[in-house]
């Protein structure tokens, strides 16, 4: 597998975090409340969108329905996002949109229905128009600050909501939907779809049905093995990883395999919903079951792999690579049901036989105990100064969303309040490490925030 510039910059950043974190693994356990004031208090945004910590600021690069260079409009419901190395100081940002079929009047096309029939989908809706879900693609100057394009990318899907970047510079973007064909819909949905980032317009719809048809949310690629680690959205969902045939290659196909405990006295449940079964800082080591019929017609992957013996985690979501393991948040995990962050250490031999003898590990890092440490991480992603940065997804009338940040002892703080009444998503970081890129979901923006990344006081 062919590493470029964009993921060996990427290991760096991944490789900050991950020696941190090792040396802080003795002072996470019991840690499931440690908090942290981080950058220090959040300043009130005059304009009422983002608070910040004093020597960082925004700017909004993108907004619902603003006028895209492919004649169309930037749809709503921004969610997760990768950015991408172009060079010269550019970055490419490739952005989810989780439309549903009923969206249409959000989607790209709303101002341009005529034009549905153009370009390159995956499905129409009884009305012939594509549906609304799918990617957008920005170029961004840094040192402008300013989005000198974009445009769609993808459509014809529903629901993309999380996914994750690739080494071979493109982003994998997930469908949270398990639609049959028929009622409108021309094709079953449920699927994995892969858009290069510099993709000049819209690329072909592939589903990549090898890694599965279930209610997707994010997806993390192991530069070292081309192994991908994808999450579920549900309250029973498993924890999966895919073996591809040629690693960078997906559509080949592979195999699809869920986590399950090596250990047979820790049972098949992660949640500590009624019991403890893992403590904050706690390892288990892992072992993988093959998984068949993974077109899952019926939507019973996770009910048959969990019967088999794998692991359930609490509505598995954001996941993100740090040199040489992988954190992804359970936004409904813990006693609190507040949320959990998962750490999994692949084994040397990860995906080979001669993993049996020296597995993969899991580790609870964090479990939130109060809504005020953290309340229902969904996308999640490592800065290249050490810290986790995850999103928070509140599921009240009236939601009070953060960015938490995340230390490598498992100490939490809050880096910014989102002012409105939508939730964080997308966030990722410019190759160099100077800007966080995150989205407020709806109505949609996408914002460039910049500032003392690393000068940590907390």
């Amino acid at each position: 597998m062919r590493l470029g510039r964009r993921s060996f910059t990427f290991g760096l950043t991944s490789l900050a975090f991950s020696g941190l974190a090792l040396s802080g693994c003795a002072a996470s356990r019991g840690s499931a409340t440690a908090l942290s004031e981080g950058y220090g208090p959040l300043r009130e945004d005059p304009a009422g969108l983002l608070d910040l910590p004093p020597g960082f600021s925004y700017r909004v690069i993108s907004s619902f329905g603003d006028p895209m260079d492919d004649g169309l409009r930037v749809p709503d419901r921004c969610d997760g996002m990768g950015a991408f190395d172009l060079g010269g100081g550019k970055v490419a940002l490739v952005r989810n949109h989780e439309l549903k079929p009923h969206h249409g009047d959000t989607g790209a096309f709303a101002d341009a229905i005529a034009r549905a029939g153009e370009g390159a989908g995956y499905d129409r809706g009884a009305d012939g128009v594509w549906l609304p879900g799918g990617t957008t693609t920005l170029v961004y100057d840094l040192a402008s600050g300013r989005v000198e394009r974009q445009h769609l990318s993808l459509v014809g899907t529903i629901r993309n909501c999380a996914g994750g970047v690739t080494p071979w510079g493109s982003w994998l973007t997930c469908e949270e939907d398990v639609s049959r064909a028929g009622d409108g819909l021309g094709r079953d949905h449920g699927w994995v779809f892969e858009v290069p980032a510099t993709a000049p317009g819209r690329v072909d719809a592939v589903p990549l049905r090898d890694l599965g048809r279930f209610n997707h949310e994010a997806a993390a690629v192991d530069p070292r093995t081309g192994i991908v680690y994808l999450t579920e959205d549900r309250d029973d969902s498993l924890f999966y990883r895919f073996l591809p045939l040629v690693p960078g290659q997906l559509a080949r196909g592979g195999k699809l395999q869920a986590l399950a405990f090596v250990d047979p006295a820790l049972g098949s449940d992660s949640r500590n919903w009624s019991e403890v079964v893992l403590g904050v800082g706690q390892w288990a080591d892992a072992r993988w079951i093959d998984l068949d019929g993974t077109d899952s017609p019926d939507d019973d992957l996770r009910k048959r792999g969990n019967a088999a013996g794998a692991v359930r985690f609490a509505r598995g979501e954001g996941i993100h690579y740090g040199d040489g393991e992988f954190y992804f948040c359970c936004t409904s995990g813990g006693a609190a049901k507040l949320s959990q962050i998962m750490r999994y250490r692949p084994s040397t031999f990860e995906g080979r036989a001669e993993e049996r003898e020296a597995p993969g590990r899991l580790q609870l890092f964090v479990e939130s105990t109060d809504g005020a440490m953290l309340n229902f991480g969904d996308n999640i992603v490592v800065a290249p100064h050490g810290h986790l940065y995850v999103c928070e997804d509140q599921y009240t009338a009236i939601v009070d969303n953060h960015l938490r940040g995340v230390t490598p002892e498992g100490r939490v703080y809050p880096f910014a309040r989102l002012r409105v009444q939508t939730e964080p998503a997308g966030a990722c970081f410019s190759p160099d490490g100077s800007t966080m890129f995150v989205n407020a979901y709806s109505p949609g923006k996408t914002l460039a925030i910049t500032g003392p990344w690393g000068r940590f006081p907390g």
